[in-house]
């Protein structure tokens, strides 16, 4: 069993708030833990981009919204944080401000998968 503090500063580079979480889920790391690597299967950015691609800004407006609600419950700080300027850019009619966030929402995204996946397969 990895120490909490450990765990934590090893999870912190990928921009998942450890500490934060174990307030939000009682620290029950055990559920934590199986909620968070569910989000390695989560296709609300696939959904976001493909919205965006189509200029199908209502869907955009649900899936950023979405993944923004996933990233804060699971206290993925820095993605939450990107989902949050797509989805409110988009709830404003702000499109291409919510298009120039898409990098930083994918960027963000990508090390949350490489820091779970390492988690999973006990390479951290």
């Amino acid at each position: 069993m990895i120490m909490t503090a450990t765990l934590a500063d090893q999870l912190a580079p990928y921009g998942i708030d450890y500490v934060d979480a174990m307030d939000r889920f009682g620290d029950n790391a055990d559920l934590y833990e199986r909620l968070a690597l569910k989000y390695l299967d989560d296709e609300h950015l696939v959904a976001l981009k493909a919205a965006m691609e189509a200029a199908d800004y209502s869907e955009g407006y649900s899936q950023a919204h979405a993944l923004k609600g996933v990233a804060g419950n699971l206290s993925f700080k820095d993605l939450f944080q990107c989902a949050a300027l797509v989805s409110d850019a988009l709830y404003a009619g702000e499109y291409e401000a919510a298009a120039e966030h898409m990098p930083e929402v994918e960027r963000t995204h990508e090390l949350v998968i490489k820091g779970l996946s390492a988690w999973q397969n006990g390479t951290l």
